[in-house]
């Protein structure tokens, strides 16, 4: 069995933003050289998600919309302190709740070195307390192409 892990860090643009990384995910399973597995997914932040979901401009609004609208910004928050450790006050407590609900990770099989997902199904980094840098982790593990049964 093998295991290869990549790291991808971006710039986000926007305070909540759906982020489509489903191709460079593709990408990085087919030129790994694994044949059958699994890839995993996982974002590094608190206060970003992964999702799975259809990928169109329309519903990735509405997803982002219906985010803000389940955890509001104006709520009395008991995050919304000083934080000694950090030196200031923490200001968004809705971006780690709206994190909590989405999730940092997600998998996929892999079959015949390709990623098993349905025709409609994009993955989604998703900003919660944008805009900033952020980084995510492809891993990929399995065996490798050409491994003959014994060899597993």
């Amino acid at each position: 069995m093998i295991s290869i892990i990549k790291r991808i860090t971006l710039l986000t643009r926007r305070e909540v933003e759906l982020i489509d990384i489903t191709q460079e995910i593709l990408r990085t399973v087919e030129s790994s050289g694994v044949d059958e597995g699994t890839v995993f997914i996982l974002s590094m932040h608190t206060t970003t998600g992964l999702t799975v979901n259809e990928g169109l401009p329309d519903l990735e609004k509405d997803i982002a919309d219906a985010i803000q609208r389940l955890v509001p910004e104006d709520r009395p928050y008991r995050h919304a302190r000083f934080l000694h450790s950090d030196g200031q006050m923490a200001i968004n407590a809705p971006s780690h709740l709206r994190g909590a609900l989405l999730g940092f990770q997600t998998f996929f099989p892999v079959e015949s070195g390709k990623v098993v997902k349905g025709s409609r199904q994009t993955v989604y980094l998703v900003e919660l307390d944008g805009p900033q840098e952020r980084t995510y982790v492809i891993q990929i593990l399995g065996n490798a192409k050409g491994a003959k049964e014994h060899d597993r």
